[in-house]
């Protein structure tokens, strides 16, 4: 799970461009996020973004491979795909696939329905006076 500070510092450059950016180490890779939201992880020198069923396509048909945090148990898959080696060498294209990560991780492409408003869904219902 080690993550070098050259290729760290790699992805964070080709990534730039992403308003908001930070990395965060744990659990001996790097999480990213913009603004607060997490939408990709390194791992073994490798980027990794969120997928859902609208963009989990453009890294399948590309034979990209799902993160699998646990090699004794390949079953186990997550949400992130290897980003292709293209796709990161091109500033301006990682940014374009990291800002729709973000959307899926901000719930706003299909996939995940959206946020319930408070007060409105599990609010008690008034009855009539009589």
């Amino acid at each position: 799970m080690p993550v070098s500070s050259d290729y760290l510092a790699y992805v964070l450059e080709q990534l730039a461009g992403l308003a908001g950016l930070s990395a965060r180490r744990m659990f001996g890779g790097v999480g990213l996020y913009c603004e607060e939201l997490f939408f990709g992880l390194i791992d073994n020198d490798t980027l990794y973004l969120r997928v859902n069923d609208d963009n989990r396509a453009d890294y399948t048909a590309r034979g990209m491979s799902a993160f699998r945090p646990y090699a004794d148990r390949p079953e186990l898959s997550m949400s992130y795909y290897e980003a292709p080696a293209d796709v990161l060498e091109d500033p301006a294209q990682l940014v374009s696939w990291a800002r729709r990560s973000v959307a899926v991780a901000a719930g706003k492409l299909a996939g995940k329905p959206a946020a319930r408003r408070p007060g409105r869904a599990g609010a008690p219902k008034t009855r009539p006076q009589r």
